[in-house]
């Protein structure tokens, strides 16, 4: 029996690529979150790097979303009960921001097989269509791995700017809404982006990037993820530790350390 989706939502997740919204914390718990991440990365100039890449690493508050039971009761409704975390990263759009997410599938660059990745993107702010919430085009998650052409767009959140190059046929594109609190499940391969925020309100996302221990890293020589369900009998990935605090130092270090590995197959190619 499925422990925290529906029949319908598990169903819509297999047929369209996603299922939204699911409520997992209370409004004020995500504004409490929020508050967390801002206290512990104010002044910190290494920040803004962490949080685009494995931010769970370094910080506790972060780590502690990526642990949620009622996240990973979802997840696990999909995945099954045995559970790594692979990435994480914070998409933050302040007022009258001119930064997007172009078209993509997640999984384009990752070396991930099978493509067996979803992506719990929590709202710890309002995302509205108003503000630049993520758009999805359902279904799309069917098809093939797209080729993506790399753009480095100067204000494309994504690392590489990458994009879909055949282009993407916007009038089947839905908007994916959350109130704080609210987040979306969506599969690695589904064409998703979100455009510019457009009003005076700051909107903030965490994305989790969830994988069964089956799955195996196919690019590069070694990876790692964090065990946070069940067991993990397959031993694809090394376990990574959680951080001890808000921004710890050995975790920082650590972090860095990671992310360098990565960027070997993460990059590849780019010069």
């Amino acid at each position: 029996m499925p422990k925290r989706l529906s029949t319908a939502e598990i169903g819509r997740y297999r047929d369209q690529g996603y299922c939204s919204p699911i409520t997992v914390l209370a409004p004020d718990d995500a504004a409490a979150f929020l508050a967390r991440l801002d206290r512990a990365a104010a002044g910190r100039t290494e920040a803004a790097a962490v949080l685009k890449m494995k931010s769970h690493l370094v910080f506790r508050c972060l780590d502690e979303l990526l642990h949620l039971p009622a996240i990973l009761d979802a997840v696990e409704d999909l995945l099954g009960a045995d559970i790594l975390a692979w990435s994480s990263s914070i998409f933050a759009k302040d007022s009258a921001d001119p930064r997007y997410v172009s078209w993509h599938q997640d999984l384009t660059y990752w070396g991930l097989e099978p493509p067996d990745v979803v992506t719990a993107w929590l709202a710890l702010s309002e995302s509205s269509s108003e503000n630049g919430c993520m758009r999805v085009v359902p279904g799309s998650h069917l098809g093939a791995a797209m080729p993506h052409r790399d753009t480095y767009g100067e204000h494309n959140l994504l690392s590489r700017g990458q994009e879909i190059a055949a282009g993407v046929d916007e009038s089947r594109a839905v908007d994916v809404e959350l109130l704080p609190g609210q987040m979306s499940l969506h599969h690695a391969k589904l064409f998703h982006g979100s455009a510019p925020n457009r009003s005076d309100r700051r909107r903030v996302g965490f994305s989790i990037r969830y994988i069964p221990t089956t799955v195996r890293q196919a690019r590069g020589d070694s990876d790692s993820a964090t065990l946070v369900r069940g067991a993990d009998p397959d031993n694809h990935f090394e376990h990574e530790p959680r951080p001890a605090a808000e921004f710890d130092a050995a975790a920082l270090t650590l972090h860095g350390a990671i992310c360098a590995r990565n960027a070997k197959f993460l990059f590849d190619g780019t010069g």
